[in-house]
This record gives structure tokens, sequence and C-alpha cells, in this order.
């Protein structure tokens, strides 16, 4: 009996070892994704939204983007994504937006979730804040932006 405990023992060693290499795998993987997605989203308000660049943004966006809102309700762009956010040139108000926090999960072998929480500023004073949901799409080695869900917005 005791040779049969030494075995059942020196095997569950063996797999708690395996099990923690697979976490550490798994975490390496996830803080790479994070760093995507943050270097996307920074590329996606730092570049297109804030700078009004409207090359990435269109290289960000899905084409089939569906935008949904708890002012506006659901917008699907289109062409005219792009011209939105060409308009701001037209804007005298200079709007920009600040990452205030954000988490991110896998989904699956799809692409990413990005939660979070962000300020705007209008002419560099602070106008109001929002929360949003991004979910990304990974393509190949690229990100887009499949859906945006954006809600909670006040007012300062």
């Amino acid at each position: 009996m005791i040779p049969m405990i030494n075995t059942l023992v020196l095997f569950m060693l063996f797999l708690s070892r395996q099990a923690i290499a697979l976490t550490k795998n798994e975490d390496a993987a996830i803080d790479a994704l994070k760093t995507e997605i943050i270097q996307m989203d920074s590329l996606l308000f730092g570049s297109a939204f804030n700078q009004y660049d409207v090359t990435i943004f269109r290289k960000i966006i899905s084409d089939d983007v569906e935008f949904y809102d708890d002012r506006y309700g659901l917008n699907v762009p289109n062409d005219i994504k792009s011209k939105a956010l060409i308009e701001k040139y037209t804007r005298p108000q200079n709007v920009t937006r600040k990452l205030n926090s954000c988490t991110i999960d896998k989904l699956g072998d799809f692409g990413a979730v990005q939660l979070g929480e962000h300020t705007f500023f209008i002419n560099g004073i602070p106008n109001g804040t929002g929360k949003f949901i991004h979910i990304w799409e990974r393509k190949g080695k690229d990100w887009k932006l499949k859906r945006i869900v954006s809600y909670e917005h006040k007012s300062f």
C-alpha cells in the first residue's frame, strides 16, 4: 500500500508542476493581450480621436462596426464613421479623451473585451465622463474595433 501512496504523491506533484507552468503561460498571454489592447486604445483615442487622424481611424474600426450609446441608441456608421471624425475639424472646440481605467479579458479565439471609464475634455477642461465596452476582433496580426457600447455619460 505504501508504494502506491508514494506513486500517487509523485503523480500529484507532477500534475501540480504542470498546472503551475500552464498558469504562468496563461498569465503571460493575458499580459501580452492587455498590452496590445492598451496600445490599440491609445491609437484609437490618442491618434485617431484626439489628433483627428482619419487614416488610423479607418484602419482600426471594423467595416461592420456597431456603436451603441445611452444617449443616441444604435449607430451603424459605415462610410459615415470617417466623416464623423472629419467633422470634428469644423468644431470650434477641441474635444479630447483620457482613459481613466479599464479591464481587458480574452474572448476565446475571437479577440478581447475592454471595459473602462474615460473623461472627455473640451479645450483642455474636463467636460464629462463615460463608461464603455469595446469588443476587439483579432484579424491575423491586426486588431479591429467591432462593437462599441458607450454608457453612463455624466457631465461636470
